[in-house]
């Protein structure tokens, strides 16, 4: 078999501006997930690590080193004296960069579920080197992106809710990473990028994506209606709207709603 992959990449060409990506069945029988980039593409592992190495026999090199983290408060008594030094924080970060293709491949595929499992992941990576790198640039190197993390998290999990018609459930993720990374610019010292936040805008524009799924309260409908009648001095329509409204509360207070 020839080394030179231009025949599939002529076959599969690079769209600027969009994120391309498939699913193949690989040679091993097995689904893999491909992100075409634009002097090549991506082949990543649907589960576990993306390329499908198990670093020091564990699942992923984050794995092998929270284990390492556990085994040294069971021999130790605490967390103290455990450290990650700079070449582990270097790998670590690297690794991570490998989910983020991964969950960024996934969204594109709609796999809501794995893009949630993959940022989750992101997310604990960065607390858990904030909490033990040796090295302060190290605790705060990746902290930069973790209002992407939240935001794309925060998707995937209202993307979810939507798919099993829970729009209210959806709305409260929103609001939750919305309030997250709003914390995250006031504790990091800058408050002035709330106002500018790429990730808040997407999150602004998917919440009223949310409310239009949200069933409207018949009464707070007619309400809205009665009003807006009142206001253009449809007198008549408003008190129509007024009697409406007084039988679906005495309806409601019967117990013949639903």
């Amino acid at each position: 078999m020839g080394l030179d992959i231009s025949t599939i990449l002529s076959e599969w060409p690079y769209e600027p501006g969009q994120v391309t990506v498939r699913r193949i069945r690989g040679a091993d029988g097995r689904e893999k997930i491909q992100l075409r980039l634009d002097l090549g593409l991506l082949q990543m592992e649907t589960t576990g690590r993306p390329d499908g190495l198990h670093p020091h026999g564990a699942e992923s090199l984050f794995q092998y080193h929270h284990r390492r983290l556990e085994r040294h408060t069971r021999e130790h008594g605490s967390e103290e004296g455990f450290s990650l030094d700079g070449g582990v924080c270097e790998k670590l970060r690297s690794e991570a960069v490998m989910y983020y293709h991964r969950y960024l491949a996934e969204y594109v595929l709609e796999d809501y579920e794995a893009v949630e499992r993959d940022t989750r992941r992101n997310l604990h990576v960065m607390d858990f080197m904030k909490a033990y790198a040796e090295e302060p640039s190290d605790q705060t190197m990746m902290e930069q992106y973790r209002p992407y993390v939240l935001m794309m998290s925060a998707r995937s999990r209202g993307q979810l809710a939507l798919q099993r018609e829970r729009p209210k459930l959806a709305m409260e993720v929103v609001r939750g990473a919305v309030q997250a990374i709003r914390d995250f610019y006031r504790e990091t010292g800058r408050e002035e990028l709330i106002d500018v936040s790429g990730e808040l805008a997407v999150l602004r524009a998917f919440r009223k994506e949310i409310q239009q799924a949200i069933p409207v309260d018949p009464a707070e409908r007619l309400r809205r209606e009665m009003e807006k009648a009142v206001h253009d001095e449809r007198y008549e329509d408003a008190a129509r709207l007024r009697d409406e409204l007084h039988k679906l509360q005495h309806t409601h207070a019967d117990g013949g709603g639903t």
